[in-house]
Parts: structure tokens; sequence; C-alpha cells
């Protein structure tokens, strides 16, 4: 009687074992095993982190193994279970890899292919055919679109972390509690006796230690020390939480009338302001999006505003980049003055922080919510809808989007939704944050998310015109890296174009992102169909990186640069000044947000820049689901190319006193997750 030797492994994480009957259909070519239950008299089976191994005994030899069917039924009480892989050894000494990496919950069975990567155009097998279109149809009765609010990209429909589906939840749904997490992290931070202190100025900015010496690291320090300078108010634009707002300037805009006269003492090239900005030293930032957004409301006792500034900034001789120009709203006229370094010093300080705060929104709202963070969820929930688990680039995203799904229905559940978290101490919160979002959504197109493009519609491409935008130049390493990874493993799997147009799911995928994703747009751009290796090698090359090293860049320095409160207001509760000569430090400190609010932001960006435990970064796959040795290969060729990116960062940053290593790949995580 021929023998199959059946190994299962279970998953390491909290939970993952069960003490429910496990049954296992071995569907082979020729016939099926019966249905079989995998028990050891005197064993505790299916324990986590276990790898155990049972023989499955059948009258006839099956053929050749094409499908594993797992079934799971209650023992005493549903007992969800985590399967990691199943291995099956044949009579004749055959190996054959079925990875699952999927729960198994309630009374529900689960359909395995064998672990080698098929196209659909591949399949042959009537079978695996029928098994491929059930899975699918399955899936997307599970993973179903919803919109969230008006205008922005859909969502999942799933209103709490608890109704997502078990493979898409976060181990712990406690890891994840947003209330829990900022309040522990206010905690920490030894500020919970200010958390409630709404309404309650501090006294002078020096105070503002008060809720930051318990914890400090190089950079926040630094912030916190040089905040006020020109330079570092520049660097911020560069290589801060929020690197993708500063543009080359080509021409002044009428909407800010800056004259010669009013600069050029901050010019030093002895040019005329018109002819430095055709020489190419002039940059712009215009927060123009912000304009008309409806300030946070929701607490009657404490009045919140928000501008629309435009900054001019100035290469100087030492290629730094200062500000040289600040008008606080967006029509040029007698109450909004232009103001200038020459001002009093806290007009130009009061001025540069309403920049600050502006972009704090701009980041937190557009650069990291929408761009990052519901970008990749679009992504995920395509994928899982339109690609089958054997598709190679189902294999290829799924450690991509490890958790996004989870961590956004928990952000729409506790932190963006309303009188969420968001709401407490952002001048945005209580509505103007969503608007925002669906004005933002008007010019995000997919080249947008292209990084070299992205860089070069802004005109800083070239390392020569602004040698330290540092994050601009490990961008571009990753993104090579990453690119170069993906083409390697696509080209194993699609020998020419030809394949990647006849590719159903590949053009389903696409098209679900564009049409019911973005919601079909007019203005996204984004394609619904490939047609060359090339455009499929570049889509993915999207998706991962921003899921990646977009997000790390935008999210994990958020306590470096935010957690100096005056750097980066969350609220102001003065309105922007109208005319100059009234700025001293007392209205500035009656403009910075008040104690209670200045400890919500500080627990904030502190629990939003900490890594999630047991975090996997970028190159990382312990989840085989690819059982191929090419592809292994060129993982290993990715590690490696990532390895010395790191090496060549952390040269670049040895002795610097702002090191940047946003982008470094050892501090990339693989997944939007926090």
């Amino acid at each position: 009687m021929p023998v199959y030797t059946v190994t299962v492994a279970t998953g390491s994480q909290w939970f993952a074992g069960t003490d429910d009957y496990v049954y296992i259909t071995l569907v082979g070519t020729e016939r099926c095993s019966d249905r079989t239950l995998l028990d050891k008299p005197l064993y505790n089976d299916f324990e986590r982190g276990a790898v155990d191994s049972y023989d499955v005994r059948v009258g006839e030899n099956l053929g050749d193994i094409v499908l594993v069917k797992l079934e799971k039924n209650k023992y005493w009480v549903q007992d969800d279970w985590y399967c990691r892989y199943i291995t099956v050894k044949t009579p004749e000494g055959d190996y054959i890899e079925f990875p699952c990496f999927r729960w198994l919950t309630d009374d529900k069975e689960v359909v395995l292919r064998d672990g080698k990567a098929h196209l659909p155009q591949d399949d042959k097998i009537s079978l695996v055919k029928q098994h491929r279109q059930k899975e699918l149809d399955t899936r997307r009765k599970t993973y179903r679109w919803k919109e969230w609010q008006p205008g922005f990209p859909m969502s999942i429909d799933a209103n709490h972390h608890r109704d997502l589906p078990r493979d898409i939840q976060f181990d712990s749904e406690k890891g994840v509690d947003f209330v829990l997490n900022y309040s522990k992290a206010i905690e920490n931070l030894f500020v919970n006796h200010f958390m409630h202190m709404f309404q309650s100025s501090w006294s002078d900015f020096a105070d503002f230690e008060k809720i930051f010496v318990r914890i400090k690291n190089t950079i926040s320090e630094y912030v916190m020390e040089h905040w006020q300078e020109d330079f570092m108010f520049g660097y911020q634009f560069l290589n801060g939480c929020n690197p993708v707002v500063i543009q080359k300037c080509t021409k002044i805009p009428e909407k800010f009338p800056v004259t010669d006269e009013m600069v050029k003492v901050s010019l030093e090239r002895e040019l005329t302001l018109e002819e430095e900005v055709k020489a190419g030293n002039i940059y712009i930032v215009d927060f123009e999006i912000l304009d008309g957004i409806t300030a946070n409301s929701t607490d009657p006792c404490t009045l919140q505003y928000v501008a629309a500034p435009i900054c001019l900034l100035y290469k100087n001789l030492r290629n730094k980049i200062l500000p040289i120009a600040i008008q606080l709203g967006q029509t040029p006229g007698e109450d909004n003055p232009i103001f200038l370094p020459t001002d009093s010093k806290y007009d130009w300080l009061l001025a540069k922080i309403w920049v600050r705060s502006t972009d704090f929104h701009y980041h937190q709202t557009i650069t990291h919510l929408l761009r990052a963070h519901l970008m990749t969820e679009v992504f995920g929930i395509a994928m899982y809808r339109q690609l089958a688990a054997v598709h190679p680039v189902f294999k290829l995203i799924i450690p991509h989007v490890r958790f996004t799904i989870a961590i956004n229905t928990k952000a729409r559940e506790q932190l963006i939704c309303e009188c969420g978290i968001f709401d407490k101490a952002n001048a945005v919160g209580g509505g103007g944050h969503v608007e925002l979002v669906q004005k933002a959504v008007k010019s995000l197109t997919f080249r947008s998310l292209c990084f070299p493009d992205m860089i070069k519609a802004r005109g800083m491409d070239n390392p020569e015109e602004v040698p330290t935008y540092f994050y601009r130049d490990d961008g571009y390493l990753v993104w090579d890296a990453t690119k170069s990874f993906l083409s390697e493993v696509v080209n194993i799997y699609y020998k020419n174009d030809e394949a990647v147009k006849a590719d159903v799911e590949i053009q389903a995928f696409v098209k679900d992102v564009c049409s019911f994703g973005m919601q079909d747009f007019d203005h996204c751009e984004f394609p619904k169909s490939l047609k060359t290796i090339e455009e499929l090698v570049e889509y993915l090359t999207v998706v991962v990186f921003t899921a990646s090293a977009q997000h790390a860049a935008v999210n994990f320095g958020q306590y470096d640069w935010c957690s100096w409160i005056p750097n980066a207001p969350s609220t102001m509760r003065k309105p922007p000044p109208t005319q100059k000569g009234l700025a001293d430090v007392n209205l500035i400190i009656h403009s910075l947000p008040d104690r209670g609010r200045s400890s919500w932001h500080l627990g904030a960006v502190w629990a939003l820049s900490q890594y999630q435990e047991n975090e996997l970064f970028l190159g990382m796959y312990p989840d085989e689901h690819f059982i191929e040795k090419p592809v292994k290969t060129a993982m290993e060729n990715f590690r490696k190319r990532l390895s010395e990116i790191n090496s060549t960062i952390k040269r670049r940053n040895e002795g610097k006193r702002l090191p940047y290593y946003n982008m470094s790949p050892d501090r990339i995580p693989n997944s939007v997750a926090v």
C-alpha cells in the first residue's frame, strides 16, 4: 500500500497553534486520497512553532500531487490555526512543497497548490484551472471595495479590525491599538500629567523642554538647539519628514510679488533675483492646496487656524538652501505681507513657524496618509482580488502589503475618524484632513509615484545643483536596486511582452487598481493595462517602493524632526499675522500648541516612529512563497545590493551632525504597518 508522508509546519506567532481536528486530502492527477485525520496518539499536535509528520496511506498511487486540501473542525471551542506550509513525500521519494502561510478559521477548508509559481496561461490541467478560478471568486467576495469618504481612493469594506479576513489581521490587535499606544507613549515620555492641560500655554520656548528632555536622540536634540536658524529651516525641505514639496523656481508667481529690492541683501552672487532664477539658484514651496481648508473647531474653547503659505528659498555659495521670503496666504495684499529675513527677529521666526506647521499638515495628510498608506492599501486589495496565490506577482507583492490593510482599518476606526485621535491636536482635524485628501487626490497620478519622475518633475534631479539632497540620492539607489530585483524575477516567468499581454490576472489587477481603487478619476492616469515586461517591472517597482522605501522615508523620522514642538506645530492657536512689527515671544507662545495638545502630538510622533515587533526589513522574505532556486538567487542578489547601499549611506553619514538614514535599507520595513 503506497504511503505519502505529510509534514505540517505551524506558525510561530502568538495563538498560531490549535487543538482542533485537522484533516488532509491529497489530490492527484489520477485520484484523491481519503480525507485523513492528522493525529498522533498521546501527542499534542499542531503546537505553536511545531513541525509534525504524518503518514497518509492510499490504495493506489495518486499520480502527480497537484492540490492539498486542509480542513479544520472544532474540538471543543473554535481554535484558529496558522499553517506555514505542507511538504508531501511521495512513495517514490520525491518532495513537493505546498506553501500556505494562512489561517484556518472556524470549520473552513484551504486548498493549496504546489509552491511553483504559474502564470494563468500556463495552467493546462482542468482541475488546477478550476481551483484557480474558485480561489479568485472567493477572494473577490471576501476582499470588497468600499468608499470611506467621497473622493478618496477606495479602501477595504470593513468598519473594524475584527471584521477583516483573519489572514490580513494583526497577530495581536492590542499591538496596533492607537489609543493604547499613544497613551503608553505619553506615559513613557513622562508627559501624562500635561496631556489634559488643554488651553494652558507654555511659558516660553525653554518650557517645551519639560516634555522633551526625557528622550533625546542625535537629530531631535540638534533640532531643538538650531530650529530657529535659517539653514535648519531650509535643510528640512531636503531631508526632513516631508522632502517632497520643494521644487526649482523657474518664474516668480504673480501671486507672490517678491521684488529684487526685498531680497537683494540675501543674494550672494551679485545677481538680481531674476538672474538668480535663471541660474537655477531659487527654489519654492507653495502650499496652495491648503487654501480654504477648514480649521479644527471640535474644541469650542480653543480657536485653531490653518494657512496656505508660499516660501521662496535660495541656494547660497555654500550650497545651503535658505529661506529669503515668506507670504502666509495665497492672495497678495496689504493684509498679507511678505516676510523677510531682514524683518524683526520674531516677525521672521513666526512666519517660519507657520510654514513649518503647514508642512506638518501636508506631510501627515498627503505625503504620509494618502500617498503611502492609502495607495499601498489600494494595491493590496487589488492583489488579493485579482491574483491567485500561485501567481509570481502575488508572491512578489504579498510581503509588501503585510498588515497594511489592517493598520489603515485601525486608523479609520480610531485615528482619522470623526472624534478620533487626529482631532485632538491637529489644526486640520475635525474634517479638514478629509478635505485635504480630497483635494490632493486630484494631483495623484501614477507617474507621481514613480520616484525618478517625481524628483525630475520638481526640477530636483541634478546632484550638482543640490548636492545635499540625500533623500533623492539614497532613493535613487534603493529604487534602482528594487527595480533590478523585480526585473530579474519577472523575466524568469515572462519570456516576452506577449506573455504580459496574455496574463489575464495581471491585466485584471492593474485595471482593478485604476477603475475601482482609484475610481477611474479622470486625472489619475493610472494604466488600465500593461503591454510589455518593462511596463510590468516599473509598475511593480512603484508598488514595492511606495510600500517600503517611500513610507519609511516619510514616517520613521517623525520623532527626529517633530518632537521639538516649535519646529513642527500640529496646530496654531492665533491667526496668521496680517502686518509686521507685532510679533514677540508672547504672541508666538500663545500661537503654538498648548500643553495638552503638545503632549498628544509628542505621543503621536513617538508612536508612529516605532518599528513593529519582529519587523521585517527590505529584502527579508522569511515566508517562502517562492520555492524556485532562480528566484532565491535573485533575492540573495537583492540583499547583497541593499547591503552595499547600507555601507554607502553609512560612510556618507560618518561625522555628520545631521546624518540621513531614513532611506537606509536596514531601516526600511517591507511594508506599511505603522
